[in-house]
């Protein structure tokens, strides 16, 4: 058996990376075209795949968007791809206090949309006395939270994680207080280092986290070891960040052509068989490959629909981009 079937939902359309994305005006409203010319949102194609967050149930789309390539000079493309993500049904973003300006483009695109409510938007702050990571001024957790709130333009965050693990013994009372009061609904940790596996799985084991955030790709497996089974065994919902490591893997194997049995898993372009691949592992709730196009955003949307790859067919996947690569 090659294929697991996901939960139900619905929806989307297909574009490849090489394609061009098609009415300008359209994609600003959260449409698209397809390459027949059809618009295609929410409600066309095969079933969205959600997966659960253990410590509650609430179910979230397999693919979501990162954000820390986000940059006030594409406004309008960032506009374009957030509002055509919702009209294929995705809804999680995650972003940073550090990113720059993103958490201000996110919000300037959700809020005049009115979406948010359909969203779950992801940030992070880290510890006192680093003022980078305050997105510019040491102003402290408290006003790293209020100034996210501003910029996303939103009263309740609905995951704040500890970025990079700095800071963990301050901030996690804080995020505990934090959404008992109602200003976040979840909280975690995040890591993009296989280096900091080891602190990572300390402070899982330590706090009753609700997600973490790990590097996570078919190339850079080390979380399977040693975070992903402590995330089983706590319930802790993972996103998995770097899954196509900043586009270098589709870099690495462009000129090689798909393995003829990757239509039975639905793929039809890298990205779909790289994101798929990550999303497949029973510990992985969500990836959030980043990406500033509507045609990128597309592809990686793909990878949340259809069927996902059993054991087995991971194991073929692994083989195969051993083989080529």
């Amino acid at each position: 058996m090659a294929t697991q079937r996901p939960p139900e939902d619905r929806s989307l359309a297909r574009l490849s990376r090489r394609e061009a994305v098609h009415g300008g005006a359209l994609a600003l409203l959260g449409l698209g075209i397809a390459g027949s010319g059809r618009v295609t949102g929410a409600s066309d194609g095969p079933p969205l795949i959600r997966k659960a967050i253990p410590s509650t149930g609430e179910r979230l789309p397999a693919i979501g968007l990162g954000t820390d390539s986000f940059r006030a000079s594409e406004r309008d493309a960032i506009r374009a791809e957030i509002l055509r993500m919702h009209a294929l049904g995705g809804t999680v973003i995650d972003t940073a206090a550090a990113y720059g300006e993103a958490e201000a483009l996110i919000g300037d695109a959700i809020a005049p949309a009115g979406i948010r409510a359909a969203l779950f938007i992801a940030t992070k702050l880290t510890g006192t006395g680093s003022s980078d990571y305050f997105g510019g001024g040491a102003v402290g957790p408290e006003g790293s939270l209020k100034r996210s709130q501003e910029r996303l333009r939103t009263r309740r965050i609905d995951l704040l994680q500890v970025h990079n693990l700095d800071g963990v013994e301050t901030l996690i009372p804080l995020l505990r207080n934090w959404k008992q009061a109602g200003a976040i609904r979840y909280y975690g940790v995040t890591t993009s280092r296989v280096s900091q596996h080891g602190d990572m799985a300390e402070v899982m084991r330590k706090y009753p986290l609700d997600f973490i955030q790990v590097d996570y790709s078919i190339e850079n497996r080390d979380a399977e070891k040693t975070i992903f089974p402590l995330a089983l065994e706590r319930k802790v919902a993972v996103l998995a960040n770097l899954p196509l490591v900043h586009g270098r893997l589709m870099h690495q194997i462009a000129s090689t052509p798909l393995p003829p049995w990757a239509g039975d898993i639905g793929v039809t372009s890298w990205s779909q068989y790289l994101l798929k691949y990550v999303i497949s592992h029973p510990a992985v709730t969500c990836a959030i490959p980043g990406s500033t196009q509507v045609a990128h955003l597309e592809d990686n949307q793909q990878a949340a629909r259809g069927a996902l790859p059993d054991a087995a067919m991971r194991e073929r996947m692994e083989a195969y981009w051993k083989e080529k690569t």
